[in-house]
């Protein structure tokens, strides 16, 4: 895995359980790979991992069965599809708006690149 040095690496791997968690690749429910596996798959030290799963298990977003392993919660979806909601509105969208004015883009022209985008992934 690529890093940036802009932000903590045990964030950048909440991230990637995000993204696998609001993609379904990681169902809730479901068992998901050990601090052992991802320190292993992102190539960083198990102690990197294990504070990216606390981090994950403060907000809820997993568990751990004791002797079996980390789940994704049964609110999980949820709990992060609320959480990048509201970092892209608080931190994504304020960046696009300045863009939008720098560049004398208006909200009709974004929604139909938008909508052509959304036209293209079908």
């Amino acid at each position: 895995m690529d890093f940036d040095n802009s932000k903590p690496i045990y964030l950048q791997i909440v991230d990637l359980f995000y993204e696998n968690i609001l993609m379904k690749t990681w169902q809730e429910g479901s068992r998901i790979p050990s601090v052992r596996e991802v320190a292993m798959m992102v190539e960083v030290n198990p102690n990197t991992a294990i504070r990216a799963f606390n981090h994950l298990q403060d907000l809820e977003v997993i568990y751990n069965k004791r002797g079996i392993g980390y789940f994704v919660a049964d609110n999980g979806y949820s709990k992060v599809l609320d959480i990048k909601r509201a970092e892209f509105m608080e931190q994504s969208l304020p960046d696009v708006f300045k863009k939008m004015t720098l560049l004398g883009i208006s909200f009709e022209q974004l929604k139909n690149v938008y909508n052509q985008h959304k036209d293209e992934k079908k």
